[in-house]
């Protein structure tokens, strides 16, 4: 029994030991690559793991790898402990031929068994071209405010930044959907930020649906010649209401750029104080002319307003029914196009039947395509009189975009057999299956609950709900006292809320370690890049808010200077130019796990030191 129970404890330590046992085996590598230029493919794995073995690379050159690193954590929740361990193998690969390639899986062995990863899929891009345009390289020069200037101008110039208007299409008719995005073109320069300068057209002569772009994301887009990085930042459907030549005007966006003043830049160890300029860069997305015609003649009198495609179905509750019970016919209408403006179709109830407003319920969800989904229409009747009954087949006609002509859709007849009730013209209403039960009246009932005295009781009890009573005070007095209360006890905050300055100011350090933890989970999953970006965010950030200066107009020459004037140490100072340093250029540099936490703790460190000096 003690071997049993030594078995028992050990498999339930191993268990917690390793709260996600199973294997995850995957394989990442850039979507999009340039021809000459190197990239890595890593295999990550959750477990200790042997004898990995990675496919061959047919389509590209080897360069280096596997390199192999390990990250492992363990935290506490509620008292439960959950550990986690990661494998990374990395090797280093070029492509030498344009066009999209996929690199077979790899396998590897956990424990004996053997796992397979996921293939990759990789789309290779040109080189960029020679530009026939002159250039300006002050490279060589020593550093002057002219050349910094050129440097700078060079770098946020309409050929390295810049945004373009993509429509899916521009001629169209009339409530045929428009997929519009706003997608910002750069390369040589580093996007911080979006300010909030951002000035949108009206769409006059459309209907608009935005979409959700979620986390912006950056992807290499071959453009013009050149390799550019691209974000889409705004993405929209439109659905034009009338025909004609509609201009959508240019859209205006600013962006928060970090340019390097090449002119000056000797070494990266050089008066590197002065390397980088942060400026803010004013963008227009081009306007755009979508040209709309009219829908063709010949319009289905049973015309929904839909264009795009569709179907239907319908279902009745129930054919074989008594007088005055309920009957629910539900239409059910599928597609993708313009859901949100289809009208509502009409059934042909027979004589004698009691009609109710339908209930209409929208499944609706944006994409590229146009609105798609369902929409449910629920028709409820009541038969008053026994027989048998013809319900038509609705109609629903609407123009299809790929067809490029009008169809009607029909649902099935149904025939409704109604017996006689008790009691055909008092009879009790029953319903079955339908959402506004509550609306539903009791057929050949007079107005019922009517109170015959002379003074109701309802009056009587209302009367004593006077100024100066008990009930008064109660139901209005108190209420007002504590209102009172609270606007004197917040008026205070309400008033330094108003100062964003200051409030900002206040919180500089909120912000920073709300930021320093997400580096930490960045840390923790060996996302490198990420890591020092988020690292630089929280710094940049902090200094901006603490100071009260834009992150537009910061440097580090300026933050040196300011800093220097506020009493900080010269000592303090130069810790933060180097974090700063090592944080720009370890994000395209190798480095080790034990090198990206000692960024972490050293960035910590010297926004608590910051702090303790009381900017």
């Amino acid at each position: 029994m003690k071997k049993i129970l030594s078995i028992l404890f050990i498999c339930s330590m191993a268990l917690v030991t390793y709260a996600d046992d199973a294997v995850e085996f995957k394989a990442s590598a850039p979507a999009q690559v340039i021809i000459g230029k190197p990239f890595q493919l890593t295999y990550s794995v959750n477990q200790r793991a042997k004898d990995l073995r990675a496919p061959e690379f047919a389509d590209f050159d080897y360069i280096a790898g596997p390199y192999s690193s390990q990250a492992s954590s363990t935290t506490y929740v509620n008292g439960k402990r959950t550990s986690s361990f990661t494998i990374t193998y990395t090797y280093t690969l070029m492509a030498n031929k344009e066009g999209t390639f996929t690199i077979p899986p790899a396998t590897i062995k956990v424990d004996g068994n053997q796992h397979t990863s996921n293939g990759v899929r990789i789309t290779v891009l040109p080189p960029d071209q020679p530009t026939t345009k002159a250039s300006v390289d002050n490279s060589d020069q020593p550093f002057n405010t002219n050349s910094a200037n050129v440097a700078q101008n060079r770098n946020t110039s309409s050929e390295n930044i810049f945004m373009r208007t993509l429509v899916s299409k521009t001629k169209v008719y009339e409530q045929e959907v428009i997929s519009l995005t706003y997608k910002l073109y750069f390369a040589g320069v580093d996007v911080a930020q979006f300010t909030n300068n951002t000035r949108l057209p009206e769409f006059k002569g459309f209907l608009k649906q935005e979409l959700e772009i979620g986390e912006i994301q950056t992807e290499l887009e071959h453009y013009n010649g050149r390799n550019y990085q691209t974000a889409v930042i705004y993405r929209t459907l439109l659905f034009p209401q009338r025909s004609g030549d509609i201009v959508i005007d240019p859209a205006q966006f600013e962006a928060i750029l970090r340019v390097q003043n090449r002119a000056q830049v000797r070494s990266i160890f050089d008066d590197f104080f002065n390397s980088y300029t942060t400026v803010a860069k004013p963008l227009t997305a081009p306007s755009v002319t979508i040209h709309v015609s009219e829908l063709p003649v010949g319009k289905p009198a049973t015309f929904s307003g839909g264009v795009g495609q569709f179907s239907i179905n319908s279902r009745i509750s129930n054919t074989e029914l008594q007088a005055n019970e309920a009957v629910t016919l539900t239409l059910t209408i599928q597609g993708v196009g313009n859901m949100k403006l289809l009208k509502t179709p009409a059934v042909d109830w027979p004589e004698g039947f009691e009609v109710y407003d339908p209930k209409v319920t929208n499944n609706f969800k944006n994409s590229l395509a146009g609105v798609s989904g369902t929409k449910t229409i629920e028709y409820l009747a009541i038969p008053r009189a026994g027989g048998t009954y013809i319900i038509p087949p609705i109609r629903f006609a609407y123009y299809d975009t790929q067809a490029n002509t009008y169809k009607t859709l029909t649902t099935p007849e149904y025939t409704l057999n109604i017996a006689r009730g008790a009691n055909e013209e008092g009879g009790a209403t029953v319903v079955n299956n339908f959402v506004q039960k509550e609306k539903i009246q009791q057929f050949g009932s007079d107005i019922r609950y009517i109170y015959t005295n002379e003074q109701p009781k309802f009056i009587q009890q209302s009367s004593t709900l006077v100024f100066g009573s008990i009930t008064f005070w109660l139901w209005y007095g108190v209420p007002t006292l504590i209102a009172a209360i609270l606007f004197l006890l917040f008026r205070k905050q309400i008033k330094e809320n108003a100062d964003i300055t200051r409030v900002r100011y206040k919180k500089a350090n909120k912000v920073a370690q709300r930021r320093l933890k997400v580096a930490e989970k960045l840390l923790k999953e060996n996302q490198k890049e990420a890591f020092y970006e988020e690292i630089e965010r929280a710094a940049w950030t902090y200094l901006s808010d603490r100071l009260s200066i834009p992150t537009a107009q910061l440097n580090k020459e300026n933050i040196a200077q300011i800093l220097s004037n506020k009493g900080v140490s010269q000592t303090v100072i130069g810790e933060l130019h180097r974090v700063l340093t090592t944080a720009e250029f370890a994000r395209y540099a190798p480095t080790s796990d034990h090198a990206m936490q000692d960024m972490y703790n050293d960035t910590t460190n010297i926004i608590n030191q910051l702090e303790n000096a009381k900017l």
